[in-house]
């Protein structure tokens, strides 16, 4: 017991650590789009000179950011469709966003799921019950349709007795569709040189799947969810 504290303990000290190096080093000024604007030649020239490298580098601090819920996501996923084209950066920020997910998941779980579970047991049974029955479509849907932060989806879900395998694939099917949107639209971000790139219909585009995408998925799971209830 006192060996399973201790480890607990420790991965808290490793997490507030990283936090606090975040802040206190003030790493979020690398995560701006000013400065990966700035900076796009140089890191243009770096991937073609190395990519295993960048795209390695690339990926962890995805992974790691996504991990923590630290800021700058949003922003990585812009500048990685900018610098490594739309399929590449895809395949990179739907597996590093995931893994980094399923981290904060088990942290989550490892950390804080007994206490929360024994706590308030009388009151997750229920929910416990929910997820159980139907916690895949339910992960589905919020994932699909950002309703909550994903870094508070990560948290709750691993105080519930969902499975990691589960949790993943749901996941990384769910957040696919909102990430090839996103990943669009820093493509077409990444090849603005001027103010009349602002106009291009292929950005305007982007910029309207970003809009229309979460109300077609909340019709479109609307659908699915009153033909299933009308079946069973």
């Amino acid at each position: 017991m006192k060996a399973d504290t201790a480890k607990k303990l420790a991965l808290v000290a490793i997490i507030t650590v990283l936090v606090v190096c975040y802040f206190v080093f003030d790493l979020d000024r690398y995560l701006t789009l000013e400065y990966l604007k700035n900076s796009k030649d140089r890191f243009a020239d770096m991937y073609e000179a190395n990519r295993l490298m960048v795209l390695g580098v690339y990926f962890a601090i995805y992974v790691i950011s996504t991990a923590l819920a630290v800021p700058g996501a949003l922003v990585l996923s812009l500048a990685g469709a900018a610098l490594f084209g739309f399929w590449t950066s895809l395949v990179v920020i739907s597996f590093a966003s995931t893994i980094g997910a399923s981290l904060s998941f088990l942290v989550s779980r490892y950390l804080l799921r007994d206490w929360v579970q024994s706590r308030f047991r009388d009151k997750l049974t229920r929910v416990n019950a929910g997820v159980e029955e139907e916690g895949a479509f339910y992960l589905f849907t919020l994932r699909l349709i950002p309703i909550f932060p994903f870094f508070a989806i990560n948290l709750v879900m691993g105080l519930t007795p969902m499975r990691l395998g589960t949790y993943y694939w749901v996941s990384q099917l769910g957040m696919l569709p909102g990430t090839m949107v996103f990943v669009n639209a820093g493509k077409e971000l990444g090849k603005i040189d001027s103010l009349s790139g602002l106009i291009s219909p292929s950005l305007l585009a982007s910029f309207v799947l970003l809009g229309i995408f979460p109300l077609a998925a909340k019709k479109i799971l609307g659908w699915y969810k009153s033909k299933r209830s009308s079946n069973g």
